[in-house]
């Protein structure tokens, strides 16, 4: 009789705690957290574990262990991913019988799988963002020579990115990383299995009345073909222009830096009468605004979070007067003065409907909105009532558990003295 075997780079000893005993179907109510999930080939389910949920995935023992250890590794590269938590092996039931391996990964906070992205219908604005963010994270897992093999919707958790989506690998069982990189036709198969997956996917939803009607399932899936292909070249291709025209490498940089890209090096190279150049850049990193605003304040949100918050901040120094100033201190100005005292104000009850991030990007929009209706500069803390009131209140949750509508309370909010909001009246 085997014994149990918990495989975990940072042993968790409540994992102990779980009935491994028992097939994962079987297990009790108790354990299991009610989260929405995408469809998988394997049994998956949530479970509660101490302060967090994970999600249990049962597997071979082959599988379970080569998907740990390419999580792991995709996780060292920074690439958007679900963390590894353990393998557990040597599972016996009561009468001796033996259960499959499993794979335990944690689960991402205020991540939703496609499905939960929609309360009656997908409309095609949410469909092309979400196909939009899935080749964005292709294009970076191909950066670094990673050939996924079951690019899908189903495959990938999605997290509101200001106003739009980033989107996570959760299923690496089918992925390789190769050294030298990837061969145009690995990333064309990828890019092929997408365009299928998504058309599937997109198609079942339409023959269970889950799709708007202006949705086409072919065209959106067509679609990340043309996002990919374009982000590709951006990211990869030469350009040669005339050497009076240097102010393009600049250009060039700004434009991949706009994307969130990061350039390693660029060659750079003249035609032998020096009338052209000739530029080919090698993108590194992924994450560009992000490690800026998690370097100036802290805060680690997504990239288009980042990007909103940094333009606000941006926009803080320059109306105090600040620009010469240091910036790590105004950064922790205006983190201090503005971003902590928003995040402070939301009720306890309703913190779990979005993150702080992306609270406080919707909190900008709503204010401008509010403000071109009323034809005036409406003050951060009136914004701010408004949108828990009329916006967030009517939210689901999306930190852990989908669950009902929280009912009203009355919100007293002090942020920002009236006399310091003229900076923001729209970033």
């Amino acid at each position: 009789m085997s014994s149990l075997s918990i495989t975990s780079a940072v042993p968790d000893p409540a994992l102990l705690d779980l009935p491994w005993d028992l097939p994962l179907e079987l297990w009790p109510e108790e354990t299991i957290a009610a989260l929405p999930k995408g469809i998988s080939r394997h049994l998956v389910r949530f479970v509660h574990l101490e302060g967090f949920v994970v999600a249990i995935k049962e597997t071979t023992a082959e599988l379970a262990r080569r998907e740990y250890d390419m999580l792991r590794t995709l996780q060292r590269l920074d690439v958007p991913c679900v963390e590894p938590v353990a393998v557990v092996s040597g599972r016996v039931a009561a009468d001796g019988e033996e259960l499959s391996p499993a794979l335990v990964t944690r689960h991402l906070k205020f991540s939703l799988p496609y499905r939960a992205l929609y309360s009656q219908a997908l409309r095609p604005d949410t469909a092309t963002r979400l196909v939009d963010a899935l080749a964005l994270l292709l294009a970076r897992l191909h950066l670094i020579g990673f050939y996924w093999g079951d690019v899908s919707l189903s495959n990938t958790l999605f997290r509101r990115d200001a106003g739009a989506f980033a989107a996570y690998l959760v299923d690496a069982e089918t992925g390789k990383l190769y050294d030298g990189g990837l061969s145009n036709g690995q990333r064309e198969n990828d890019l092929e299995v997408a365009r299928v997956n998504i058309a599937g996917e997109l198609l079942d939803l339409q023959s269970g009345g889950r799709l708007d009607d202006a949705v086409d399932p072919v065209e959106i899936a067509d679609g990340i073909v043309a996002a990919y292909r374009s982000l590709w070249r951006e990211l990869t291709a030469s350009e040669t222009f005339p050497q009076s025209e240097r102010w393009r490498i600049r250009e060039r940089v700004e434009r991949l830096n706009e994307l969130g890209f990061d350039i390693e090096e660029m060659s750079i190279r003249t035609d032998e009468d020096g009338t052209r150049v000739r530029i080919q850049p090698k993108v590194v990193d992924a994450g560009h605004h992000s490690r800026r605003l998690l370097r100036l304040t802290g805060l680690d949100a997504g990239e288009n979070q980042a990007r909103r918050l940094l333009n606000d901040l941006d926009a803080f120094r320059a109306v105090r007067g600040k620009t010469d100033d240091d910036e790590e201190m105004v950064a922790h100005e205006w983190l201090v003065t503005v971003f902590e005292p928003v995040v402070r104000s939301i009720p306890k009850e309703l913190r779990g409907k979005l993150e702080p991030a992306e609270v406080f990007h919707q909190l900008l929009d709503h204010r401008w909105y509010l403000s071109q209706e009323q034809q005036r500069n409406v003050p951060l803390a009136e914004a701010l009532t408004s949108y828990v009131d009329t916006v967030l209140r009517h939210r689901r949750d999306e930190v852990t558990v989908v669950g009902p509508q929280t009912s009203a309370v009355t919100l007293p909010v002090a942020v920002v003295d009236e006399g310091e909001e003229d900076w923001r009246a729209k970033v």
